[in-house]
């Protein structure tokens, strides 16, 4: 036993790479205590097995046994977690000291880490290889077994919405034989912490605002093989407002002066978005009059027996606490600026909890990251705050792929590829090339979402798009051009967007043996009727002598073919309210657009077109969507200016599914064919879809198929073009080949407001691959010229 004295002398033995200087730096205490200090700072070093004391008269011994060093790790077995994942998670490295008891920690690491990969089965083993020198390589034996994701997530306590519901809410996602594509089935705590607030965010929306989770249980279930998550709540009753109002604690703010700023009203159902909201609104305002420091505290009183709360907004002076930095971690790809910029404060400002909670909120809309979790730590005095932002970055890119088929326009496809965190700068970057029987085309679109550093959105789309000729469309159309563009918010809901556009029209109509469309003014050989024996047509007899019957153009056409240059200004005023942008089933999207023609160039006109949707939950599984569209285009100098047919409305199934692109409208039908002649397109045109969305019921949720039902009515009309070309134009009769005579003017048919309908049935499918979607319409009215389709479908995919 060592005496209190110091041992003025320590002595080492057993070291071989360690410093003997190192060691005896250890040992600097006059006392028992410090000497059992530097014996155990000595092992939490990890270099040394063993540590012995022996007393050799006044002085110290000590006697250590170094750990071999390890050489390499090396990882045997594992595919489905990657060896740079392993890495990162054990604490055995190279070039370190080799120590059991770490390399046992470490296998339980490794188990965690395949437990987050939905392997919770994994077996993992370690062993040691002897190399000279006293080094040694550390070899990890994987068996990685069977996928062991999520087999069930079961509610108790649910009775306003069924269990169905709150799994849809939900990001983790059971297993089904689909499970091969996705990760959504691997339990996850903190996916299913994230789960269970939207679940209570969905409940303090639709009014309950009693509602809690009691518990959430996950256990793993040998015999399903997999987890089995049971989450239970409370869902209390559902609130109305009762009365609603602020009560001011600051001075020289007038409560009354910012009730416009209330987003609820006395009879709604309560909702806990609509607090929120109110809350951000009535910070922002009063920060702008001068109150840094001041806090908006919502207070509910309910009242059980009516079901009706009591909803006042507190103004008070809150405590004067600044913030001293902003940490961020987590962030491997995403710019440390890119989620600064989204918080409405920054070091040295005053802290205001309501607008860190924006920021959060702002974060987890940006889709980025797989989790955002702000929290606070003390600063370095009392007075000061420093705000931890964890977040967790996921893919942000997407290719899509989207088509439609007709028996008589064909197949036409678009792939694109986009990223909307570019270089993890926050950038939007979309490459999209369109391939088809009779189109094609490539489009590059940029937008940087805050430009000059202000949340202002700003963009460019460049575009060439050609369209070649088909059987219903006798010319073709080569679009070069690009759009700067601007996205300005009013508020959380409506956003101003201008905009300026330049593009170049070069229509031309082909006149080839395939394509005869001009051969009244300009016989093709072999292919223009002919009297017999002429030498330069088909010579049959009895075919009708008429270059009319192989197809023409129109006059109109012909009008508008060369090479036109549009400059036109425009803006689009939307309005959002969507309760999800991608599958949305509550709320409001509305669109004004309109531009105005004649900045420069050829074109001059003035286009407004209006967008209306509304979705509802009809049912707790079924929603409700009302779509509602129109426009209007107006010549500014039809004389010397006149519309172009690549000007008019050309619309399709984007109006009244069932009918083909461009099939619905007023066409050239002067060659007497049955076919439905020439499209012209035309200046107005209004929409209406009813449609309801719902489960495919006995298959699983989460395969995310769902049918739809619809019916479409609307009507496009008003053509404006020419219709006498007795006069001048770019089109007069041949005189000297009266028997290839197109004549001098047009007749036009499908124009007038009549209403074009159809019903139909979808399919939809939130596959792996993306949203697909099928559509089977049947036109129920229509022009004797309008040209249906039954089927089509549009795809997409992500990676």
């Amino acid at each position: 036993m060592l005496s209190p004295a110091f041992a003025v002398q320590v002595t080492v033995h057993g070291n071989k790479r360690v410093d003997t200087e190192t060691i005896t730096s250890f040992f600097t205490g006059t006392d028992q205590a410090a000497v059992n200090k530097g014996v155990k700072e000595l092992y939490a070093t990890g270099m040394f097995s063993d540590v012995r004391i022996s007393h050799a008269g006044a002085g110290l011994v000590v006697t250590v046994t170094e750990n071999n060093l390890i050489n390499r790790v090396v990882f045997e077995g594992n595919s489905k977690v990657k060896t740079e994942v392993l890495q990162a998670e054990i604490q055995s490295k190279s070039r370190g000291a080799f120590s059991q008891a770490t390399v046992d920690a470490d296998v339980e690491r490794i188990k965690d880490a395949y437990r987050r990969a939905g392997r919770a089965g994994a077996k993992v083993t370690s062993k040691t290889v002897d190399l000279p020198n006293g080094r040694v390589d550390v070899v990890f034996t994987i068996d990685e077994g069977d996928k062991t994701g999520v087999k069930k997530i079961e509610f108790v306590g649910n009775n306003v919405f069924s269990s169905n519901k709150l799994r849809d809410l939900m990001q983790t996602t059971e297993m089904n034989f689909l499970s091969f594509f996705k990760t959504s089935d691997v339990y996850d705590p903190d996916r299913v912490g994230s789960d269970l607030e939207l679940i209570r965010r969905f409940y303090l929306k639709n009014g309950y605002a009693d509602f809690r989770v009691v518990g959430s249980d996950a256990h793993f279930d040998e015999t399903l093989g997999g987890y089995v998550i049971t989450i239970t709540v409370e869902e209390g009753v559902q609130y109305k407002i009762g009365n609603v109002s602020i009560d001011s604690r600051l001075p020289d703010v007038d409560a009354n002066s910012l009730k416009g700023l209330l987003r609820m009203s006395v009879g709604e159902v309560y909702n806990g978005d609509m607090v929120e909201k109110t809350v951000d609104a009535l910070t922002r305002e009063i920060s702008r009059r001068g109150y840094a420091f001041s806090q908006v505290h919502p207070r509910g009183d309910r009242d059980p027996a009516s079901r009706t709360v009591n909803i006042v907004f507190v103004l008070d002076e809150g405590p004067r606490v600044y913030v001293e930095r902003i940490v961020i971690r987590g962030n491997t790809r995403t710019r440390d600026y890119v989620i600064r910029r989204e918080f409405d404060l920054g070091e040295g400002d005053a802290y205001n909890r309501a607008i860190v909670e924006r920021a959060e909120r702002r974060l987890n809309n940006l889709g980025y990251f797989k989790k955002v979790k702000i929290s606070n730590e003390p600063g370095s005095t009392p007075d000061r705050v420093i705000i931890v932002v964890d977040v967790e970055d996921q893919s942000t890119g997407s290719l899509s792929l989207s088509g439609g088929y007709s028996t008589t326009s064909g197949l036409i496809a678009e792939v694109s590829v986009s990223e909307s965190n570019f270089m993890g700068r926050g950038q939007y970057v979309r490459l999209a090339v369109t391939a088809g029987q009779y189109s094609r085309g490539v489009e590059f679109n940029f937008t940087e979402p805050f430009f000059l550093g202000n949340r202002i959105a700003a963009g460019f789309d460049i575009y060439a798009k050609k369209t070649e000729v088909s059987y219903y469309s006798y010319y073709s159309n080569f679009i070069t051009g690009g759009t700067f563009r601007l996205g300005l918010p009013v508020t959380d809901e409506l956003t101003f967007s201008p905009r300026y556009s330049i593009y170049n029209s070069y229509l031309t109509i082909p006149n080839d043996y395939n394509h005869p469309y001009n051969d009244c003014r300009y016989p093709v050989w072999g292919a223009t009727p002919a009297p017999a024996g002429s030498d330069y047509g088909a010579g049959q007899a009895g075919y009708s002598y008429s270059c009319l019957t192989n197809g023409e153009a129109s006059l109109a056409l012909k009008e508008a073919a060369g090479e036109y240059l549009t400059s036109m200004f425009g803006y689009t005023l939307s309005y959002n309210t969507l309760d999800n942008n991608k599958n949305p089933t509550d709320g409001i999207y509305a669109e004004l657009r309109q531009d105005v023609a004649g900045a420069g160039g050829y074109s001059q006109f003035v286009r407004s077109t209006g967008d209306f949707r509304y979705y509802h939950s009809i049912t707790d599984d079924i929603v409700g969507l009302v779509h509602l569209q129109g426009g209007n285009l107006t010549a500014l100098n039809n004389t010397s200016h006149p519309l172009r047919i690549v000007d008019n409305f050309n619309l399709g199934p984007s109006l009244v599914r069932g009918f083909q692109p461009m099939g619905i409208g007023p066409r050239d039908v002067s060659n007497g064919v049955d076919w439905g002649g020439n499209p012209l397109g035309g200046t107005n045109y209004w929409g209406a879809s009813v449609e309801a969305q719902f489960p495919l019921w006995g298959l699983p949720r989460d395969l995310g198929l769902r049918g739809a039902v619809f019916a479409d009515a609307g009507s496009l009309w008003g053509y404006k073009g020419r219709t006498d070309f007795t006069y001048g134009g770019a089109v007069v009769q041949n005189n000297t080949a009266p028997l290839y005579s197109q004549g001098n003017t047009i007749t036009v048919g499908g124009d007038g407001m009549l209403v074009r309908s159809s019903v139909g049935v979808s399919l939809i499918w939130s596959s792996p691959m993306g949203p697909i979607r099928f559509d089977f319409a049947k036109a129920l009215s229509k022009s004797q010229y309008d040209q249906t389709q039954v089927f089509r479908f549009t795809g997409g995919t992500s990676f």
